[in-house]
């Protein structure tokens, strides 16, 4: 019996999934808070050195202290002794304003800088002086957060398939919320960094297993919807950072305010179910037969529960090895999904994180382009999960991420008014993108390395977030460089994804022999009836995953019970009409 057919029988998308679903979305309410606060804790306020002080102590005029470009104080630079020839003979800083303060010699800001007040009264920026020659931190301490992020997803792919989907995501929940409330303690720059990391790392698992937990336990039909709701739950995220940072402009307190939350999820994630699919395949079918009955309670089925038997949840796959990342490339199967895949998360991070992480460029309220960019991702994840569910799941990848690139290229040749609507287009674009590969991942990888498959597309993901705030560096070889790698990095995985296979309407995979038995033809696929596959248990029959695949030679081989001598002829299956090929040793 196939996984997706015991769901069916114990309830399909009932009352446990919704419960379950809705208690792991909300903690992703949260991930935007910690993905995108560097926008608002890191924000820069206008400032200019701290002007030297006179021999008697007394104040002396800004005008006569700080050189003055587009009628405006420079940030960096001040004068070695006060120009008091600046000043006209009515005393006022008309001369100054305009620029005329000739070859005046001038030094670095050796007493500190004075920050003005504004949008950012208190952030890391003003504690730690991280402008001029240390600006260059401000985008270090992000591009750490993300080496977090990637190192947590390498680390927890793999720790995943091997230790299970529960017990890590309850560990990062609490990881996450202490690392926070760490963060907000920080009494330096690298303390700082290195509770950012810790968070990081937590945020990849959260990330991770979460949507392993809602791919495993709920059915084919309601995958796309599951990850669309999954995904507003983010977009809804960006909402409440605005509104936080907003409400908190301290930066330490709004760090405080997204952090806790993580305790009260860690407290009930306790709760949770442990995915049946992972522990049939990790060898464990007593456990699998306890939780899928407890599933069938709340359902209502609990008749149909308890006539499961070990035997038939072990009739989900037999137990092989996973979890070995040599298994993502050891077939030309799932090494094209592998290459697919790390293409998709690379470009569709690299490019979001070049957007949304420099808010303050666009010369917008940074709390109204906040909103903006979080509002386009309520239109945007509702056509992409129209064009999941009736193109398939490989147009609405390839298309959202060519548009995406197509509209930060375009920036490049626009007038500076139309810049931001070109952005808002492009982030949306690359939302949607977002909202797809979580879909299309967990449908490409089998269960027994679906957790090390969703590692690698995280892991390339958060290379690209890490790459992205330093990549905005180059613009002082070019200014439209920038834009230019984060606008072809799209576009070319937008090409990458018509190598993968489409998934949509197919049971997902539970083996790396079912991702290799996939069909090699392009186009839609009809809907799996779910019925069982007498090759190999626990898989749906080939003959729902459309017509034979003409350009394979290799014959059919019976597995399980129906194998006969390989070197006489085969039992004809009577539920299968087509003629058996005999087995030939080499063939």
């Amino acid at each position: 019996m196939s996984f997706v057919e015991l769901l069916a029988r114990l309830g399909g998308m009932g009352r446990f999934q919704v419960t379950y679903v809705a208690a792991l979305a909300v903690p992703l309410l949260m991930l935007a808070s910690h993905n995108l606060l560097q926008n608002f804790t890191a924000g820069v306020p206008e400032h200019h050195c701290r002007p030297r002080a006179a021999a008697n102590g007394s104040s002396v005029p800004l005008a006569v202290s700080i050189p003055w470009e587009r009628r405006r104080p420079q940030r960096c630079r001040r004068f070695l002794e006060p120009q008091w020839h600046l000043l006209d003979t009515n005393g006022s800083a008309n001369a100054a304003a305009n620029g005329s303060a000739g070859h005046a010699a001038t030094e670095p800001c050796h007493d500190g800088w004075t920050y003005l007040d504004g949008i950012f009264r208190d952030t890391i920026v003003t504690e730690w002086d991280l402008v001029c020659d240390s600006q260059k931190l401000r985008q270090v301490a992000q591009s750490i957060y993300m080496a977090g992020i990637l190192v947590g997803s390498c680390l927890f792919g793999v720790l995943s398939d091997k230790f299970g989907r529960r017990a890590l995501l309850s560990w990062c929940y609490l990881q996450l919320g202490a690392m926070g409330v760490g963060t907000a303690a920080a009494p330096s720059l690298p303390v700082y960094c290195v509770c950012r990391f810790l968070t990081g790392l937590a945020m990849a698992g959260v990330s991770l297993n979460s949507a392993s937990l809602c791919m495993e336990w709920i059915p084919t039909e309601a995958r796309a919807i599951v990850g669309t709701i999954n995904g507003y739950c983010y977009t809804l995220g960006q909402f409440v950072l605005a509104a936080a940072a907003f409400a908190l402009p301290r930066w330490r307190q709004l760090q405080l305010a997204v952090s806790l939350p993580f305790f009260g999820f860690f407290l009930y994630s306790w709760l949770y179910v442990e995915s049946a699919r992972w522990q049939v395949t990790s060898g464990r079918p007593d456990l699998a037969l306890r939780g899928l009955r407890k599933v069938a309670r709340v359902n209502g089925r609990k008749e149909e529960g308890d006539k499961l038997s070990e035997e038939v949840g072990t009739g989900l796959g037999p137990p092989l090895p996973g979890g070995a990342v040599a298994a993502l490339v050891r077939t030309p199967g799932m090494r094209t999904v592998s290459c697919g895949v790390a293409f998709v998360w690379f470009s569709t991070s690299f490019a979001y994180y070049g957007l949304a992480m420099d808010l303050q460029s666009f010369g917008f309220n940074v709390y109204l382009s906040q909103v903006v960019f979080g509002a386009v991702d309520i239109p945007a994840k509702l056509l992409s999960v129209l064009a999941i569910s009736c193109l398939g799941r490989r147009p609405a990848q390839g298309g959202s991420l060519a548009l995406a690139g197509l509209c930060i290229l375009g920036n490049i040749f626009v007038p500076s008014a139309l810049r931001m609507a070109l952005a808002v287009i492009g982030k949306g674009a690359l939302a949607a993108s977002f909202n797809c590969a979580f879909i299309f991942t967990g449908e490409l990888f089998p269960t027994v390395i679906r957790q090390t498959g969703m590692g690698l597309g995280g892991t390339l993901a958060r290379v690209g977030g890490m790459v992205a705030p330093l990549v905005r560096l180059t613009a002082e070889v070019a200014p439209a460089l920038p834009l230019v790698i984060y606008g072809v990095a799209p576009v070319v995985s937008a090409l990458a994804t018509a190598a993968l296979p489409e998934t949509r309407h197919t049971a997902l995979p539970e083996t790396v022999r079912d991702v290799e038995r996939r069909p090699k033809y392009l186009g839609p696929q009809p809907k799996i009836p779910g019925t069982p596959n007498p090759k190999f248990p626990g898989s749906p029959d080939p003959k729902s995953h459309g017509p034979q695949n003409t350009r394979d030679p290799r014959p059919k081989i019976p597995m399980g019970p129906q194998t006969q001598n390989p070197q006489g002829p085969q039992t004809q299956n009577p539920r299968d009409p087509r003629p058996k090929i005999p087995w030939h040793p080499g063939g």
